[in-house]
């Protein structure tokens, strides 16, 4: 079974890599999104050195690396799962000898590797040559960073199964999905880092899963995290990826008793 599974993930990354000029130009875009975001916040700095905690060097390679990252854990396995339910194929899905969500899972990890190898590889090389970017010199960050990223790929994914499995219970699930985009981008720390929230929504963050998926990895990548706080942030990341499997458990056995296949 696990050899099936593995099966997933090369299968996924063959498809995606059909696919592959699509990507290429994706890095063009990102990269153009990287300079917006470097020129704008150079703007807000003007003279001064620190802004919520970031310097000048920090926030650019925090922009890169977050924008970077977000390439990697990305994915649409939200309207993936929202579409089976849709037109019945989610029931055919259920009967056979696998763990469905954990096929979704590895089908999504599947994209994420396409992506980390022929997107944000390159795409890290492109920004560093064009903006002054900052890489850690020290081998255990870029470790620990490694592995958080996964877990930032595997939080984003639970977040979009959630999403994704809202289908059984509504008729549509279009709004909720692009709310789910949007809040994931936002809170998370691509578009604002969450040292720039006011207060009480900085507080807020911090009881919500958005932060582990990119603000705490780029945190650490940029030197802003270091020392035993790095494995605090860590712990939060493997906090959040267990207390997530609770709704998502919960959701699917709702779901499989409540089976409503829409036009199907």
């Amino acid at each position: 079974m696990a050899s099936a599974y593995l099966d997933l993930i090369r299968i996924r990354f063959l498809m995606m890599l059909a696919y592959r000029v699509n990507y290429y130009s994706g890095i063009v875009i990102y990269a153009i999104n990287i300079g917006a975001y470097y020129f704008l916040w150079e703007a807000i700095y003007g003279d001064k050195t620190t802004l919520a905690g970031f310097t000048v060097a920090q926030m650019t390679t925090y922009v890169a690396v977050s924008w970077m990252a977000r390439a990697f854990y990305f994915n649409n396995l939200d309207r993936e799962i929202a579409g089976e339910i849709k037109d019945g194929s989610v029931a055919i899905q259920m009967i056979r000898p696998y763990n469905y969500l954990f096929v979704k899972m590895m089908q999504g990890f599947g994209e994420g590797l396409f992506r980390f190898l022929l997107f944000m590889i390159p795409g890290m090389v492109v920004a560093c040559i064009l903006f002054p970017v900052t890489l850690p010199t020290n081998p255990g960050t870029w470790a620990v960073y490694l592995i958080m990223l996964f877990f930032s790929f595997l939080i984003n994914s639970q977040i979009n199964i959630l999403t994704g499995l809202s289908a059984f219970f509504v008729e549509s699930s279009e709004g909720m999905m692009r709310l789910k985009r949007v809040a994931v981008d936002l809170f998370s720390g691509v578009v604002v880092p969450i040292s720039f929230f006011p207060g009480w929504l900085e507080i807020a963050m911090k009881w919500l899963p958005f932060q582990a998926i990119t603000f705490l990895p780029s945190s650490v990548f940029t030197g802003r995290v270091t020392g035993s706080a790095v494995w605090h942030v860590f712990g939060l990341q493997l906090v959040w990826f267990a207390a997530l499997l609770i709704p998502i458990a919960w959701l699917w056995r709702a779901a499989r008793k409540r089976l409503f296949v829409q036009g199907g």
